[in-house]
């Protein structure tokens, strides 16, 4: 990277930056490696929400878990407001993280079975540092009220929730560490449309009220759309194209950018009715043997031959990032 990319960050309100993660798994079975995050790059700005978005499998979870500590790196940096949380002592890397939190994929799981919505909060609290009994019980009905929860449900257990109360219930108990950032796994995918659309309000709502910054991770490219200001796009470990969400949705220019959006149905009927799909053939290699070169191009379009030679980034706009021996020259 060049002093100018350095300096343009510094001058800016990076909260979040990660610097070529890699993380790795063993299979057990074969002893083969499994190169879940291989490589990649994507910051985060203060109050921003950011789009990471990809086909299940891709890695995207891998690195929110990651960042978290819940998986270690292979190498790489995860850099909050300028310290490298990796290169820290383990207290001060767990003190630190506490400014980042996650909000789990399901939220049933995420909750256990056998506290009430109230013990669950409180918990979250009390690992925190609270003590104070009436602030703790203040503290638990501010939580339920800034996610749009009554207080008469914390005495429920989460099997006597709905899918959208239990995940709210799951946003509440993250914001009681009083995160700057948090990473939000799928979180509306088990959800009615509906609902979706109202854990969506609110994590805008987050974000304009306590000027929080949010990854949201989804295979949804629409719901990202609603609320991201940049998109990542991810496949096979790698972060293929990424910029402002303008830049990503409305000139795609990597090819798996544009199969993912051709898949998205168009509010205008005619325009759906008439609109070309990409249909990609073969299944998603896996991540243990990926293709050589291009990981896309043994399912691409437009792969020919110098796909085969491993692609380097290249910038088509101001922030748009393309990883693609083509970026710019393919369109829809």
């Amino acid at each position: 990277r060049s002093f100018n990319f350095f300096l343009e960050k510094i001058m800016s309100n990076i909260i979040l930056d990660i610097v070529d993660l890699k993380t790795y798994f063993e299979d057990e079975s074969t002893g083969g490696i499994i190169k879940a995050c291989d490589g990649v790059d994507l910051q985060m700005s203060e109050g921003e929400i950011v789009g990471l978005v990809g086909e299940s499998g891709c890695g995207k979870s891998t690195i929110g878990r990651t960042i978290i500590g819940l998986e270690p790196p292979e190498s790489g940096k995860i850099i909050y407001k300028g310290t490298d949380i990796l290169m820290e002592s383990r207290s001060n890397r767990n003190k630190v993280r506490r400014n980042i939190q996650y909000i789990f994929q399901d939220p049933y799981a995420a909750l256990s079975p056998r506290q009430t919505v109230w013990m669950s909060i409180e918990e979250a609290l009390i690992i925190n540092g609270e003590k104070n009994k009436k602030a703790i019980n203040s503290r638990v009905k501010e939580l339920l009220n800034s996610v749009g929860l009554d207080h008469y449900i914390s005495d429920s257990y989460p099997r006597e929730l709905s899918g959208g109360q239990r995940q709210r219930v799951c946003i509440a108990r993250a914001l009681a560490a009083n995160p700057k950032v948090l990473i939000c796994d799928e979180p509306a995918s088990s959800l009615d449309v509906s609902i979706r659309a109202q854990i969506m309000n609110l994590f805008l709502k987050l974000r304009d009220d306590l000027g929080m910054s949010l990854l949201l991770i989804s295979h949804d490219l629409s719901s990202v759309r609603q609320a991201a200001k940049s998109v990542y796009v991810m496949y096979l470990g790698k972060i293929v194209e990424s910029g402002s969400s303008e830049d990503v949705y409305e000139n795609p220019s990597n090819p798996y950018t544009q199969s993912l959006l051709s898949a998205v149905p168009d509010k205008d009927p005619r325009i759906e009715r008439s609109r070309e799909r990409i249909i990609l053939s073969g299944d998603v290699p896996s991540p243990m043997y990926p293709p050589s070169g291009c990981r896309f191009r043994t399912r691409c379009f437009a792969a020919k031959e110098i796909c085969e030679e491993v692609p380097q980034i290249k910038q088509i706009g101001e922030h748009h990032n393309v990883l693609c021996h083509f970026a710019g020259e393919i369109r829809l």
